[in-house]
């Protein structure tokens, strides 16, 4: 429950509860929501079959758990639609199904802020009263009940808006009084255009929460300079809010974006469940608490890594360093596709290797696939066993060089094409 999120500085105190009591808490519900899953989810009955959820008490019990990707919807509501059998409640008892380019299918339960979107708007500054435009879509996809709930959950009015009709838009703003801003990036640059372009005053807009898309940091000094202070908040149709950006209180933007307390953050290889060492870019996988949705190790398909330290502005839950790219990598050599789980197969047969990229080199065509290895010590016979393991594993021929340890750039990529195609 927030205390005085109306006025406080934080949303609640599980923001600067410590580190220590943070992870024993989330630890403590882990088996309970593994149990949750399997009993009330069919999905996860299957995904999870022989695992028992008293014995999934640690992280290390945890990484010994599929991933399930976004990348599988697809699939596995194909196989029991409309949700793939994730769903713990019933689909009569939701309150909304959202459909996204995929085709996939999301829920929305009947909870206050199911989303758990209020705690990135509190961050940013909205506040009970304030009246702000959401623009973000309210059609088929989530984004924009998404982060009204979270408004509604703080007690500001909302003035739905959605996308387009710029100077309906500036109209609303100047007319109303509007204090935020709800959307992407490039449409707030879109609004403050339009405004200028027919000399509207709306400066009563003061912050701005985006997501959605790269926010230039270009952008974000040109709003500063007008008075507007634009956080972002990084959230997926699957799991609603992750993290969010914060101040300190002289308003100076804090690195790095805070996880959301109600989530259990790992950061894995590509292509693997396995987690990265620390400071690693690696692709972010979640377990969630939510009692009608309760995602599982899933894994967004996003790339990110985790940053050293609390934020100075005294949250204490871990920061990871936003969106860096994705994931879910592969490219075609020889006619036939070369994917990221496949280098995580070759690397989980050759635990000598600490770390592997797939350099794919030359002209279409004529492609080379050299696999570079760190690995500590080369014993004899392992670059002959790793040429077999790639032919066996992807089909096609690959090299092999070993590099150094930590010698390979740290960008979470596992396949890098170089090829050139104009």
């Amino acid at each position: 429950m927030a205390l005085n999120a109306s006025t406080g500085k934080y949303f609640d105190e599980l923001e600067t509860r410590s580190a220590a009591a943070r992870e024993a808490a989330l630890l403590a519900d882990l088996p309970r929501q593994i149990a949750h899953a399997k009993n009330n989810a069919p999905g996860f009955r299957r995904i999870l079959k022989g695992v028992e959820p008293a014995r999934v008490n640690s992280r290390e019990a945890l990484a010994g758990l599929p991933v399930t990707r976004k990348s599988d919807l697809v699939d596995l509501q194909k196989l029991d639609p409309p949700l793939g059998g994730l769903n713990a409640t019933p689909l009569a008892k939701l309150s909304k199904i959202f459909i996204s380019p995929g085709p996939i299918c999301e829920p929305e339960g009947a909870s206050r802020d199911w989303w758990r979107s209020a705690r990135s708007l509190h961050a940013a500054g909205f506040r009970s009263g304030d009246l702000v435009i959401n623009t973000f879509a309210y059609h088929f996809t989530p984004a924009g009940s998404m982060i009204e709930s979270g408004a509604l959950a703080l007690g500001c009015t909302v003035v739905p808006t959605g996308t387009g009709q710029t100077e309906m838009q500036v109209a609303a703003i100047a007319d109303l009084s509007i204090a935020g801003y709800i959307g992407t990036p490039s449409f707030l640059k879109l609004i403050v255009d339009k405004a200028d372009e027919l000399k509207v005053d709306i400066s009563c807009m003061k912050k701005a929460v985006v997501g959605a898309e790269y926010l230039p940091p270009a952008l974000r000094a040109a709003m500063a300079s007008r008075g507007i202070s634009v956080l972002q908040c990084y959230a997926t149709a699957d799991l609603g809010l992750i993290a969010y950006e914060s101040t300190t209180a002289e308003g100076t933007l804090n690195e790095g974006m805070i996880l959301e307390e109600k989530l259990l953050l790992e950061i894995v290889r590509p292509g693997t469940g396995d987690p990265v060492n620390p400071g690693e870019v690696g692709e972010v996988v979640i377990t969630t608490f939510n009692q009608d949705y309760p995602l599982v190790r899933f894994g967004t398909g996003d790339l990110s890594a985790v940053l050293e330290g609390p934020s100075p502005c005294g949250r204490t839950n871990v920061r990871i360093k936003g969106w860096m790219g994705r994931a879910d990598q592969s490219t075609k050599v020889r006619a036939m596709f070369v994917t990221a789980k496949q280098v995580g197969e070759i690397l989980r047969r050759h635990p000598e290797v600490a770390k592997a990229r797939l350099v794919v080199e030359g002209e279409v065509g004529s492609d080379r696939m050299t696999l570079k290895c760190e690995t500590a010590a080369t014993e004899p016979g392992l670059a002959e066993a790793l040429v077999a393991t790639i032919r066996d594993v992807t089909k096609l021929r690959g090299e092999v060089e070993f590099v150094p340890p930590a010698s390979l750039p740290n960008d979470g990529k596992v396949i890098d094409d170089l090829r050139k195609y104009a």
